[in-house]
């Protein structure tokens, strides 16, 4: 019976972390494909590798997200924190960190579509560069010899421009660069373009244009890399893009806005007419000018015929002349003063050298040095004299001192077999060899027996 009972317990099933976690996967990965999450963009960041991580939340939960490299190109605005966003993707686990996230394939803005959102931000950040400054455009030239137009070879707009400017200037010189205005690579043609006539400098002004369309027909022209193109160019550009109500971001950093392609050529090059009036304004304005200025120097030469210069020229003769006379006695008198300051100067020098006699100066000299020498010699004898009697008397001191004196009168030294002073018996044994210094002489003796001292 108890066998029985225990076969009819269920098996424990136990899972590994890495396995609970994959099976979890798998029934996320199946149940949520293709799902729609609204939100708020928190923690957003990029890597260096392209990809965005981002978290998605709402007042009472969150969920992070992550959007790969290859879907965030595909992107046209950039996703920042606190933007309110619909994203589109799969959820699954990232196995590592056991945490569920939603893998991002696509993007879009509440409220602002996608594109508007795009628009605004490029143009707060070029804005922000100063790209949009009044300042730094270009002034256009008054009568172009070289117009470059870029567009579509196929669009109405370059019909309408190359019409009203044969119409206005037969003979001006018109340069087409064909480009694709929309769709897929649009931007980096415009690019291209822009860049071919600054580099080159192949025309005096330029025309940008396009015909209406919808924001996502005019996008080209709402890249950065054209912006940045435009505002590179050292030559003027006149933007002529969609409609009057249309705008793009080439609108704002061009030289010039064209509300339409026929408006831009007319700004350029304006009417024949136009010209001749203004030739016969600054004709106008130069002859009023040449009259001013014959009348004032008319003016002035009558000023200066009833001057006394023109009434009474030899009185201004007679007075340059008598301050000529005036000043050339000046310059007499202070060069005689000089002259006499500087013979002065030289009586007074040579009295001096004169009185200088070099041989007295050399023999008084002579006698002080004799004079000195004598002194030197008396002081030197006096010298050796003392330092000779302090010899002696050391000699005398040291030979009264010296050990030798004591063995005059009978002493002597004893040295035993090591060279040693012998003081006391018992440094020696009996049959020791032993040495005796005299006053004159030494002795090598034998010790036959020793007595204690006493």
């Amino acid at each position: 019976m108890s066998q029985l009972q225990f076969n009819l317990i269920p098996e424990r099933k136990v899972w590994t972390v890495s396995e609970l976690t994959a099976r979890i996967r798998e029934l996320l990965t199946a149940a949520f494909t293709g799902v729609w999450v609204e939100g708020e963009i928190s923690n957003y960041r990029e890597a260096q590798s392209g990809h965005l991580y981002f978290t998605l939340k709402d007042a009472a939960a969150q969920v992070r997200c992550v959007c790969f490299r290859n879907v965030a190109m595909r992107l046209k605005f950039r996703p920042e924190d606190g933007l309110k966003v619909r994203v589109r993707g799969s959820i699954s686990v990232y196995e590592t960190r056991g945490e569920y996230q939603i893998y991002v394939e696509n993007i879009e803005p509440v409220g602002l579509g996608a594109l508007q959102l795009a628009f605004e931000q490029l143009k707060k950040k070029l804005e922000a560069e100063g790209l949009f400054d009044p300042v730094r455009k270009k002034p256009l030239p008054m009568l172009p010899m070289r117009i470059g137009v870029i567009t579509s070879p196929r669009a109405a707009a370059l019909r309408d421009i190359l019409r009203i400017l044969r119409r206005r200037f037969p003979n001006v010189r018109v340069m087409i660069y064909p480009v694709r205005v929309q769709g897929e690579g649009a931007a980096e043609d415009i690019a291209g373009a822009l860049s071919f006539f600054s580099t080159r400098h192949a025309a005096d002004v330029l025309i940008l244009a396009r015909g209406g369309g919808s924001l996502e027909d005019l996008w080209a022209f709402n890249e950065e890399k054209v912006a940045r193109a435009i505002a590179a160019s050292n030559i003027p550009v006149v933007s002529a893009v969609g409609h009057e109500t249309d705008f793009t971001i080439a609108d704002f950093v061009a030289d010039v806005r064209a509300s339409t392609p026929s408006a831009a050529a007319e700004i350029v090059l304006q009417p024949r007419e136009a010209f001749d009036r203004h030739i016969q304004q600054l004709l106008a304005t130069m002859a009023e000018h040449a009259r001013f200025f014959i009348l004032d120097k008319r003016h002035r030469l009558q000023e200066l015929i009833a001057s006394r210069a023109f009434r009474r020229p030899e009185d201004l003769v007679r007075d340059y002349r008598q301050r000529a006379d005036e000043l050339s006695l000046r310059l007499g008198d202070a060069l005689r003063e000089k002259l006499e300051l500087l013979r002065t100067r030289f009586i007074e020098a040579r009295a001096r050298v004169v009185a200088f006699d070099l041989r007295a100066r050399l023999a008084a000299m002579r006698l002080r040095t004799e004079h000195n020498a004598g002194n030197l010699r008396q002081r030197m004898d006096r010298f050796l004299v003392a330092k000779r009697q302090t010899f002696e008397r050391l000699v005398l001191q040291l030979e009264e001192r010296s050990p030798l004196r004591v063995l005059d009168r009978g002493y002597a030294i004893v040295y035993d077999a090591a060279g040693k002073v012998v003081r006391n018996a018992e440094q020696v044994a009996a049959g020791d060899a032993i040495a005796v210094r005299l006053a004159r002489g030494r002795l090598v003796a034998e010790v036959k027996r020793r007595d204690p001292a006493t």
